[in-house]
């Protein structure tokens, strides 16, 4: 398959990418982050493609997109990992500001292009990790936890949008991971990343329509769901 995962340089989407590199699949993998992206080429140079690129600026993003399809011709899995999400409980204006651009406009504009060019090819897997943050407001995170809940609207609209066509979307919906999203005090149920992505790729696989990752935070988000 031709792959591109947005966010390859760190948590779910590096492992990711080791994943589908290792079993003979091509991939194009974009990130902020030059020296990661470096070592991934040199690590496996025969079927990866690096790509820096920040999704908050979105001519950047279009044009290496472009780039991306230029190469592949045809692209059959999208994985959209990339996002930010910092703690902000005095509500500094711009870390609130940063994390709009980031996890709203580039992650739209990052979304909307690809599943553009799965409507021209009339085939097409887009996978998007939103969080369960999405599910319920938290004072000192509150542009993470509205973006959140942005993308998860947007992931259902487009999934009724796909309905009766080729194109499938897949939401993948994860509690706390043990990457560097995972901050502040007192933390609990953060699960191992390997068993995380282990069930993330079962879930592509399957070409779920939502997989919310581990069964202990399924239960919290029917909880969030139905109770708040």
């Amino acid at each position: 398959m031709n792959i591109i995962i947005i966010g390859a340089t760190s948590g779910i989407g590096y492992k990711l990418w080791k994943h589908y590199t290792t079993n003979g699949n091509t991939t194009a993998i974009v990130g902020r982050r030059n020296e990661i992206l470096l070592q991934q080429i040199k690590e496996k140079p025969d079927n990866t493609l690096a790509f820096q690129c920040d999704i908050a600026e979105p001519s950047s993003f279009n044009s290496m997109l472009k780039n991306v399809m230029s190469k592949f011709g045809h692209l059959d899995l999208a994985i959209i990992c990339a996002g930010i999400g910092n703690l902000n409980p005095n509500l500094e204006l711009s870390t609130e500001l940063a994390t709009i651009s980031v996890n709203v406009n580039g992650w739209t504009n990052a979304v909307n292009s690809i599943y553009k060019i799965f409507e021209q090819q009339k085939l097409g897997h887009l996978v998007i990790i939103t969080s369960i943050g999405g599910m319920q407001p938290t004072p000192i995170a509150p542009s993470y936890s509205a973006s959140k809940a942005f993308q998860i609207n947007y992931t259902k609209s487009l999934q009724q949008k796909s309905k009766g066509s080729s194109i499938v979307v897949t939401e993948i919906r994860p509690g706390l991971v043990d990457t560097r999203m995972a901050k502040g005090e007192g933390l609990f149920w953060v699960m191992p990343l390997d068993k995380v992505v282990k069930k993330i790729i079962v879930a592509i696989n399957n070409k779920n329509k939502l997989k919310i990752v581990t069964t202990r935070w399924r239960i919290i988000n029917w909880a969030l769901k139905h109770f708040m």
